[in-house]
Protein backbone atom coordinates (compact mmCIF):
# COMPACT_ATOMS: atom_id res chain seq x y z
CA UNK A 1 0.00 0.00 0.00
CA UNK A 2 2.66 2.29 0.15
CA UNK A 3 2.65 3.00 -3.93
CA UNK A 4 1.84 1.67 -7.21
CA UNK A 5 5.21 1.80 -8.15
CA UNK A 6 6.00 -0.60 -5.23
CA UNK A 7 7.37 -4.00 -6.18
CA UNK A 8 8.73 -6.54 -3.23
CA UNK A 9 10.70 -9.62 -2.46
CA UNK A 10 9.81 -11.78 0.55
CA UNK A 11 11.41 -14.97 1.78
CA UNK A 12 8.94 -16.44 4.39
CA UNK A 13 10.48 -18.28 7.23
CA UNK A 14 8.32 -17.90 10.69
CA UNK A 15 4.68 -18.87 10.90
CA UNK A 16 3.16 -15.01 11.64
CA UNK A 17 0.19 -13.63 10.32
CA UNK A 18 -1.48 -9.62 10.67
CA UNK A 19 -2.16 -10.13 14.48
CA UNK A 20 0.14 -12.84 15.83
CA UNK A 21 0.79 -16.53 14.69
CA UNK A 22 -0.76 -18.37 12.03
CA UNK A 23 -3.27 -20.53 12.62
CA UNK A 24 -3.76 -23.54 10.17
CA UNK A 25 -6.45 -24.37 8.15
CA UNK A 26 -5.78 -27.06 5.68
CA UNK A 27 -4.53 -30.30 6.97
CA UNK A 28 -3.36 -31.81 3.77
CA UNK A 29 -0.92 -29.63 3.28
CA UNK A 30 2.89 -29.23 5.33
CA UNK A 31 2.59 -26.43 7.70
CA UNK A 32 5.44 -24.97 5.42
CA UNK A 33 3.27 -24.91 2.13
CA UNK A 34 0.22 -23.40 3.55
CA UNK A 35 2.04 -20.54 4.80
CA UNK A 36 3.96 -19.83 1.85
CA UNK A 37 0.03 -20.10 -0.01
CA UNK A 38 -1.11 -17.40 2.66
CA UNK A 39 2.10 -15.27 1.96
CA UNK A 40 1.52 -15.59 -1.98
CA UNK A 41 -2.33 -14.94 -1.59
CA UNK A 42 -1.43 -11.67 0.58
CA UNK A 43 0.18 -10.71 -2.61
CA UNK A 44 -2.60 -11.43 -5.34
CA UNK A 45 -5.18 -9.45 -2.74
CA UNK A 46 -2.94 -6.55 -3.03
CA UNK A 47 -2.89 -6.85 -6.63
CA UNK A 48 0.32 -7.71 -7.82
CA UNK A 49 1.59 -10.96 -10.04
CA UNK A 50 3.24 -12.79 -7.88
CA UNK A 51 6.49 -15.10 -8.73
CA UNK A 52 7.71 -18.30 -6.99
CA UNK A 53 11.12 -19.18 -6.56
CA UNK A 54 14.00 -21.00 -5.00
CA UNK A 55 16.81 -19.43 -3.45
CA UNK A 56 20.07 -21.29 -3.48
CA UNK A 57 20.68 -21.11 -0.14
CA UNK A 58 22.07 -23.51 3.20
CA UNK A 59 18.13 -23.13 4.06
CA UNK A 60 14.90 -25.39 4.50
CA UNK A 61 13.28 -22.16 4.53
CA UNK A 62 14.35 -20.92 1.00
CA UNK A 63 11.43 -20.67 -1.32
CA UNK A 64 10.70 -16.78 -1.58
CA UNK A 65 8.38 -14.36 -3.36
CA UNK A 66 8.94 -11.34 -5.65
CA UNK A 67 6.16 -8.83 -6.67
CA UNK A 68 7.50 -6.82 -9.78
CA UNK A 69 4.20 -6.13 -11.79
CA UNK A 70 0.66 -5.12 -10.80
CA UNK A 71 -2.76 -6.67 -11.55
CA UNK A 72 -4.64 -3.80 -12.71
CA UNK A 73 -4.39 -0.37 -13.67
CA UNK A 74 -3.20 2.68 -11.87
CA UNK A 75 -6.64 4.19 -12.32
CA UNK A 76 -8.04 1.79 -10.20
CA UNK A 77 -5.85 2.00 -7.29
CA UNK A 78 -8.41 3.08 -4.52
CA UNK A 79 -11.22 0.36 -5.32
CA UNK A 80 -7.99 -2.50 -4.91
CA UNK A 81 -7.47 -0.49 -1.37
CA UNK A 82 -10.64 -0.87 -0.43
CA UNK A 83 -10.00 -4.68 -1.18
CA UNK A 84 -7.31 -4.60 1.32
CA UNK A 85 -8.43 -3.38 3.82
CA UNK A 86 -11.34 -5.31 3.99
CA UNK A 87 -8.65 -8.10 3.64
CA UNK A 88 -7.12 -7.30 6.48
CA UNK A 89 -10.32 -6.37 8.71
CA UNK A 90 -11.31 -10.43 7.59
CA UNK A 91 -7.28 -11.83 8.70
CA UNK A 92 -8.04 -9.93 11.84
CA UNK A 93 -11.92 -10.79 12.99
CA UNK A 94 -12.06 -13.87 11.81
CA UNK A 95 -8.85 -15.78 12.94
CA UNK A 96 -8.98 -19.29 13.79
CA UNK A 97 -13.06 -18.89 11.64
CA UNK A 98 -13.81 -20.85 9.11
CA UNK A 99 -13.95 -18.16 5.84
CA UNK A 100 -10.33 -19.35 4.80
CA UNK A 101 -11.50 -22.91 5.50
CA UNK A 102 -14.56 -22.76 3.17
CA UNK A 103 -12.89 -20.93 0.37
CA UNK A 104 -9.80 -21.86 0.30
CA UNK A 105 -7.04 -20.63 -1.60
CA UNK A 106 -6.85 -19.60 -5.24
CA UNK A 107 -4.06 -17.92 -7.04
CA UNK A 108 -6.43 -16.63 -9.65
CA UNK A 109 -9.03 -15.39 -6.65
CA UNK A 110 -8.00 -12.67 -6.42
CA UNK A 111 -10.02 -11.12 -3.39
CA UNK A 112 -7.86 -13.55 -1.25
CA UNK A 113 -11.23 -14.99 0.77
CA UNK A 114 -12.73 -12.53 1.97
CA UNK A 115 -15.14 -12.43 4.78
CA UNK A 116 -18.86 -11.10 3.47
CA UNK A 117 -21.42 -13.17 5.31
CA UNK A 118 -23.17 -11.28 7.65
CA UNK A 119 -21.74 -10.64 10.85
CA UNK A 120 -18.07 -10.79 9.79
CA UNK A 121 -17.97 -7.09 9.12
CA UNK A 122 -15.15 -5.81 11.90
CA UNK A 123 -16.20 -3.29 15.09
CA UNK A 124 -16.52 0.26 14.39
CA UNK A 125 -13.65 1.37 16.20
CA UNK A 126 -11.16 -1.33 14.30
CA UNK A 127 -13.02 -0.22 11.04
CA UNK A 128 -9.95 1.09 8.67
CA UNK A 129 -10.79 3.52 5.83
CA UNK A 130 -9.50 3.16 2.09
CA UNK A 131 -7.37 6.54 3.27
CA UNK A 132 -5.43 4.65 6.00
CA UNK A 133 -2.16 3.41 4.59
CA UNK A 134 -1.00 1.43 7.77
CA UNK A 135 -2.54 -0.62 10.51
CA UNK A 136 -3.10 1.26 13.75
CA UNK A 137 0.19 0.66 15.39
CA UNK A 138 2.30 -0.39 12.69
CA UNK A 139 5.67 0.54 12.60
CA UNK A 140 7.90 0.43 9.55
CA UNK A 141 11.76 -0.65 9.73
CA UNK A 142 14.20 2.42 9.34
CA UNK A 143 15.65 3.02 6.20
CA UNK A 144 19.12 2.63 7.46
CA UNK A 145 18.87 -0.42 9.70
CA UNK A 146 21.76 -0.37 12.61
CA UNK A 147 24.35 -2.76 12.69
CA UNK A 148 23.93 -4.64 15.79
CA UNK A 149 26.85 -7.77 15.38
CA UNK A 150 29.08 -6.69 17.33
CA UNK A 151 31.34 -5.68 14.22
CA UNK A 152 30.31 -1.62 14.56
CA UNK A 153 31.72 -1.30 18.38
CA UNK A 154 34.83 0.26 18.63
CA UNK A 155 38.09 -1.13 18.79
CA UNK A 156 38.99 -0.70 22.01
CA UNK A 157 36.50 -1.81 23.94
CA UNK A 158 36.60 -5.34 21.96
CA UNK A 159 40.28 -5.67 23.08
CA UNK A 160 39.71 -4.78 26.59
CA UNK A 161 36.47 -7.14 26.78
CA UNK A 162 38.62 -9.74 25.08
CA UNK A 163 41.48 -9.07 27.24
CA UNK A 164 39.72 -9.09 30.36
CA UNK A 165 37.63 -12.78 29.31
CA UNK A 166 40.63 -14.41 28.21
CA UNK A 167 43.28 -13.45 31.79
CA UNK A 168 39.70 -14.85 33.21
CA UNK A 169 39.73 -18.07 31.87
CA UNK A 170 44.00 -17.89 32.35
CA UNK A 171 43.98 -17.21 35.91
CA UNK A 172 40.47 -19.74 37.03
CA UNK A 173 42.51 -22.92 38.07
CA UNK A 174 44.90 -23.35 34.80
CA UNK A 175 44.91 -26.69 33.47
CA UNK A 176 48.36 -28.67 32.92
CA UNK A 177 47.73 -31.15 30.69
CA UNK A 178 48.59 -29.05 27.43
CA UNK A 179 51.67 -30.50 26.50
CA UNK A 180 53.02 -30.96 23.61
CA UNK A 181 53.01 -34.39 22.30
CA UNK A 182 54.41 -34.49 18.99
CA UNK A 183 57.45 -33.06 19.90
CA UNK A 184 57.55 -35.49 23.11
CA UNK A 185 58.46 -31.36 24.83
CA UNK A 186 56.76 -32.01 28.54
CA UNK A 187 56.73 -27.94 28.62
CA UNK A 188 53.10 -26.98 29.18
CA UNK A 189 50.96 -24.03 27.41
CA UNK A 190 48.10 -22.82 29.82
CA UNK A 191 45.03 -23.04 28.36
CA UNK A 192 43.26 -22.15 31.21
CA UNK A 193 39.81 -22.99 32.20
CA UNK A 194 36.27 -23.25 30.48
CA UNK A 195 33.78 -20.68 31.89
CA UNK A 196 29.96 -20.66 31.19
CA UNK A 197 28.60 -17.34 29.37
CA UNK A 198 27.07 -17.00 32.68
CA UNK A 199 30.16 -16.77 35.07
CA UNK A 200 32.08 -14.76 32.52
CA UNK A 201 29.31 -12.32 32.45
CA UNK A 202 29.37 -12.13 36.14
CA UNK A 203 32.70 -11.28 36.26
CA UNK A 204 32.57 -8.05 33.86
CA UNK A 205 31.71 -4.79 34.36
CA UNK A 206 28.57 -3.54 34.32
CA UNK A 207 28.97 -0.67 31.86
CA UNK A 208 30.50 -3.72 29.52
CA UNK A 209 27.64 -5.31 29.87
CA UNK A 210 25.32 -2.93 29.28
CA UNK A 211 27.12 -1.85 26.13
CA UNK A 212 26.60 -5.33 25.08
CA UNK A 213 23.18 -6.11 26.13
CA UNK A 214 22.18 -3.24 22.81
CA UNK A 215 23.99 -5.88 20.33
CA UNK A 216 22.29 -9.08 18.89
CA UNK A 217 23.73 -12.14 20.97
CA UNK A 218 25.56 -9.63 23.04
CA UNK A 219 28.74 -11.34 25.03
CA UNK A 220 28.20 -14.64 22.64
CA UNK A 221 29.00 -12.63 19.66
CA UNK A 222 31.63 -10.81 20.83
CA UNK A 223 33.48 -13.68 22.29
CA UNK A 224 32.39 -15.44 18.61
CA UNK A 225 33.46 -12.59 16.25
CA UNK A 226 37.26 -13.14 17.81
CA UNK A 227 37.25 -16.94 16.60
CA UNK A 228 41.61 -16.56 17.11
CA UNK A 229 41.31 -16.61 20.59
CA UNK A 230 37.90 -18.08 21.56
CA UNK A 231 35.82 -20.62 21.23
CA UNK A 232 32.43 -20.89 22.38
CA UNK A 233 30.50 -24.70 22.79
CA UNK A 234 27.63 -25.96 24.51
CA UNK A 235 27.54 -22.52 26.42
CA UNK A 236 31.22 -22.53 27.59
CA UNK A 237 34.00 -20.10 26.39
CA UNK A 238 37.40 -21.78 26.21
CA UNK A 239 41.01 -20.30 24.86
CA UNK A 240 41.78 -21.94 21.57
CA UNK A 241 44.61 -23.81 21.30
CA UNK A 242 45.44 -23.81 17.65
CA UNK A 243 47.56 -27.10 18.24
CA UNK A 244 44.37 -28.51 18.24
CA UNK A 245 42.86 -26.80 14.99
CA UNK A 246 42.88 -29.68 12.13
CA UNK A 247 45.18 -28.61 8.91
CA UNK A 248 43.62 -26.73 5.89
CA UNK A 249 41.83 -29.46 3.86
CA UNK A 250 43.05 -29.97 0.58
CA UNK A 251 39.96 -30.47 -1.33
CA UNK A 252 38.85 -27.19 0.08
CA UNK A 253 37.54 -25.05 -2.47
CA UNK A 254 39.96 -23.23 -4.75
CA UNK A 255 38.54 -19.49 -3.73
CA UNK A 256 38.56 -20.48 -0.06
CA UNK A 257 42.44 -21.18 -0.21
CA UNK A 258 42.95 -18.21 -2.10
CA UNK A 259 41.07 -16.21 0.51
CA UNK A 260 42.85 -18.31 3.44
CA UNK A 261 46.25 -17.81 1.66
CA UNK A 262 45.72 -13.87 0.84
CA UNK A 263 44.86 -13.81 4.58
CA UNK A 264 47.97 -15.43 5.88
CA UNK A 265 49.80 -13.23 8.24
CA UNK A 266 47.87 -10.20 7.62
CA UNK A 267 46.77 -9.83 11.47
CA UNK A 268 48.84 -10.04 14.83
CA UNK A 269 48.64 -13.01 16.47
CA UNK A 270 46.92 -12.17 20.06
CA UNK A 271 48.36 -15.34 21.86
CA UNK A 272 52.10 -13.68 20.68
CA UNK A 273 50.95 -10.19 22.58
CA UNK A 274 49.21 -10.86 25.33
CA UNK A 275 49.18 -14.62 26.08
CA UNK A 276 51.96 -15.14 28.89
CA UNK A 277 53.35 -18.67 27.58
CA UNK A 278 53.27 -16.77 23.97
CA UNK A 279 51.75 -18.69 21.08
CA UNK A 280 51.46 -22.21 21.03
CA UNK A 281 52.52 -22.81 17.31
CA UNK A 282 56.02 -21.76 16.07
CA UNK A 283 55.78 -18.53 13.74
CA UNK A 284 55.96 -20.55 10.47
CA UNK A 285 53.26 -22.59 11.59
CA UNK A 286 50.86 -19.82 13.02
CA UNK A 287 48.48 -17.98 10.40
CA UNK A 288 49.22 -14.89 12.56
CA UNK A 289 51.75 -12.42 12.17
CA UNK A 290 54.86 -12.90 15.25
CA UNK A 291 55.56 -9.36 15.69
CA UNK A 292 55.28 -6.25 13.03
CA UNK A 293 58.12 -7.35 10.63
CA UNK A 294 55.73 -10.82 9.39
CA UNK A 295 53.26 -8.34 8.94
CA UNK A 296 51.64 -8.79 5.29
Amino acid sequence: RSSYSCCYFVLPCCFFDFHGKYSRRQSKKTQYREYLDFVAQVGFVCGFHVEEDCLRIPSTKRVSFVGKSRTYPAAERALIDEQITQFINSRRTCAGATCDRRLGFNHEHHCGGLCKEAGSEPPEDETETAGTIWMPGFRPREKVEQVRNCASLPRDFVDEVVLNVANLLLNAAPQKSCSDKQSGNMNTWNQGESLSLREVAEHLDKEILKKLKSEYGGLQTLLKNNHQVFEVLNGRVHIRDWRKEKPPSKTKPEVKRRLSAEAFKTRLCWFFIHHPDGCSLPSEACPYAHGTEELR
